[in-house]
């Protein structure tokens, strides 16, 4: 069988969702001992230390060009990540993942209409294979669900497709570490006060957990933000259902949760779209101004 060659934006959207991943695990390792407002500002704070001094390194201006569009998408992540979390509080689990695994396909509806982005078959192909990979994954019941948390959950899921499609046209203009910057850069003042109501003081081990929270944020989002500089919004997002299958082995091998064929079956078909949009010729699209 020939082997699979990926495209850079394909190798950078499987690395952000490997950060996005390990990420959960440690979210839900520290959960179980911190409110959850705390280790989002912890998280904001670490992002921001790293964001700044990334961008000082390379000697670029922080401020950037567009900064309007910038603080845009620092309030449409800050938003996503609020509603989801408070979404989590009022649904099971897998309804409240489920909502947010529509991201994709709202993102590639909005870049359609918005920025007249095409939808090729194999990105069409891997969208239809991630719903229903992660609908196996999940099987979520959809009976007697509070009505707030559905909507808290698709709010979630709007405002973090919207984030990609604010991120998709900043990178014609600024550099995928500038954009990165600014999600701390608004998110850490606006977390302060949910962080401070509900504050426990953290031991040296929770500190270390908060810290790794940050590190694997930064990751995932600068290899994020430079998929969606040089890939289609659809295409790009399209790929990040990849994350449920690397979530599926962390449960495995870190909590001892061994998987269910439905989750095993779930997987298969999140990894094979991931190969049908990576065996496809990825279109032309600007670049952004820095690698």
């Amino acid at each position: 069988m020939r082997a699979v060659k990926l495209s850079r934006g394909v190798s950078y959207m499987i690395a952000s969702a490997l950060g996005f991943s390990v990420m959960a695990v440690l979210v839900k390792v520290a959960a179980a001992r911190l409110p959850m407002g705390e280790i989002v500002l912890a998280r904001t704070i670490v992002t921001l230390v790293v964001s700044y001094a990334m961008v000082r390194r390379l000697d670029l201006r922080p401020w950037g060009t567009n900064k309007r569009g910038l603080v845009l998408r620092g309030f449409l992540g800050f938003a996503g990540l609020t509603l989801y979390y408070l979404s989590l509080a009022l649904l099971p689990l897998a309804d409240a993942t489920t909502l947010q695994q529509t991201v994709p396909l709202i993102t590639t509806l909005i870049a359609w209409a918005y920025l007249r982005e095409r939808v090729g078959w194999h990105t069409a192909v891997a969208l239809a294979c991630g719903i229903a990979g992660v609908s196996m994954i999940v099987h979520p019941s959809g009976a007697g669900l509070d009505p707030v948390g559905i909507g808290l959950g698709l709010g979630a899921a709007l405002c973090s497709s919207m984030a990609y499609i604010t991120v998709r046209q900043l990178t014609r203009t600024e550099n995928p570490l500038v954009i990165v910057f600014y999600f701390p850069l608004i998110a850490t003042p606006l977390a302060v006060p949910w962080a401070a109501a509900t504050w426990v003081t953290p031991v040296p081990l929770d500190l270390l957990l908060l810290v790794a929270i940050g590190l694997a944020t930064q990751w995932a989002q600068v290899y994020l933000t430079k998929a969606l500089a040089i890939e289609t919004a659809s295409r790009a997002t399209s790929i990040g259902y990849i994350q449920v299958a690397f979530a599926m082995v962390w449960q495995w091998i870190v909590f001892s949760s061994a998987p269910t064929i439905w989750t095993l079956a779930g997987a298969a078909l999140i990894v094979a779209g991931t190969i049908t949009v990576a065996r496809a010729k990825p279109r032309v699209v600007p670049a952004s101004p820095v690698e």
